[in-house]
């Protein structure tokens, strides 16, 4: 009843048409964007078919003997469609494992699309992890998530920071200076963390230019003079930010709370959710507190990204 075959890009258009109709699919998921970093992973991802249709996608990559669904995506798993139901599922999963287990995988790392990220009911998948594969939960970020039909207020330390940042003539404005809000967040991710942003700055501007609808900056400025910025990924149920950075001078001045007033009580993205991101610390499960302290300001609250391993 199931046939498993991998991806290969000749199958590009039909992954696509699927991504776009599916109930948890996002633009992560079109290969437009996950083939940018093509070169990094050893691309492993699955077309699953049931009687011939195209049922379910699985992005993932090869490392070692482990199929990771998938180290370039905050979050994979099944892709379905709202045809998908868990028993078809369970089925899909014993497929699935049998033509990894073929092809010489001895485990796999599966995350899941968060339930905010679901246009539809989509945790089939999550049950077949229990039942079919006795999987182990073996990572659990925590994200903060506003929930935009029911806000609830800045707390005072963010509401001080809109107040100082309007004193001192800042304003908000949609950018496409990808270039400057790099130069901002590179050198606070160098000094605070002595890393780089995961996207270069051309990776970041090829992005946007292939996803204009999907992928947008905001910026805070003093005159001309940028304080900070944030990425925003819109997907058809969330408004995730992708990368928040803001200049010394910036967080000095409420550059940030200004931005995230004008972002969540100032415009309306026409979806329920605004999603902070997670706030770990730097390989650690730890939160990286004065991080979440910040986002909770906000009035964001915990939505769970986990990351399940089982074997084959």
């Amino acid at each position: 009843m199931f046939e498993v075959i991998r991806y290969t890009a000749a199958r590009a258009s039909e992954w696509n048409r699927f991504v776009a109709q599916s109930k948890n699919g996002t633009f992560l998921f079109d290969r437009r964007y996950m083939d940018y970093h093509s070169d990094r992973f050893e691309d492993y991802s699955m077309m699953v078919y049931r009687k011939g249709r195209l049922f379910a996608l699985l992005p993932g990559n090869r490392k070692g003997d482990t199929f990771v669904s998938h180290q370039g995506l905050t979050y994979g798993g099944f892709v379905t469609d709202a045809q998908a139901t868990v028993e078809h599922v369970c089925e899909a999963f014993v497929a699935v494992n049998d033509r990894l287990r073929s092809d010489g995988f001895r485990k796999v790392v599966y995350k899941p699309v968060p339930w905010i990220y679901q246009s539809l009911p989509a945790e089939e998948d999550v049950y077949a992890l229990f039942v079919r594969c006795h999987a182990r939960l073996i990572e659990r970020d925590v994200s903060s998530t506003v929930f935009l039909h029911h806000r609830l207020k800045f707390t005072e330390s963010r509401l001080s920071g809109v107040r100082k940042a309007r004193r001192s003539g800042l304003e908000v404005s949609e950018s496409d200076d990808v270039d400057a809000f790099w130069t901002i967040l590179s050198e606070n991710l160098l000094v605070k963390y002595d890393a780089v942003p995961v996207h270069t700055a051309s990776e970041m501007r090829l992005l946007k230019d292939r996803f204009p609808d999907n992928i947008r900056l905001f910026m805070t400025y003093q005159g001309t003079v940028p304080m900070g910025g944030t990425v925003l990924y819109l997907t058809p149920r969330v408004v995730h930010t992708q990368y928040i950075s803001a200049s010394s001078e910036g967080k000095r001045l409420g550059a940030l709370d200004l931005l995230f007033d004008h972002l969540l009580n100032g415009m309306d993205f026409h979806r329920p959710y605004f999603d902070f991101g997670t706030s770990a610390r730097e390989n650690s499960n730890e939160v990286n507190s004065s991080l979440i302290f910040q986002k909770q300001g906000f009035g964001g609250r915990s939505v769970c990204y986990d990351w399940y391993e089982y074997d084959l």
